[in-house]
């Protein structure tokens, strides 16, 4: 059975084997698994490498700046405030966004070597 390509991705945003959707991609942050417990697919040969680090960093930004360009328009905090507050969610996002870039791009290598 063919799965949509939508889907596979998906499985990876959400964590999940890219194969059957059941078994869990990481065993810890974001070390992935060497083979999903359920359908015993090989997830560990599969390298991202600098890939969801660049996704990682490119999204982080562009969700980051239309908030430091609204704090420094307004004088609703200080600029400790502004500091302060940016620098954290810079790095909450940074590490919410970093397993789910790596999940996109280890489905996205799973779909290519489906291809072969």
């Amino acid at each position: 059975m063919r799965v949509s390509n939508v889907i596979v991705v998906w499985r990876g945003i959400l964590g999940r084997c890219p194969k059957c959707g059941k078994g869990r991609l990481f065993k810890r942050y974001i070390a992935p698994r060497d083979s999903c417990s359920f359908c015993s697919e090989k997830l560990g040969e599969f390298k991202a490498d600098d890939g969801p680090a660049w996704l990682t960093i490119l999204l982080t930004g562009h969700l980051i700046a239309p908030f430091l360009l609204y704090v420094s328009k307004s004088d609703t905090l200080s600029e400790w405030d502004a500091i302060m507050l940016s620098m954290i969610l810079t790095i909450v996002l940074a590490f919410i966004l970093l397993p789910i870039s790596k999940g996109i791009f280890i489905a996205v290598l799973w779909l290519l070597s489906q291809k072969e």
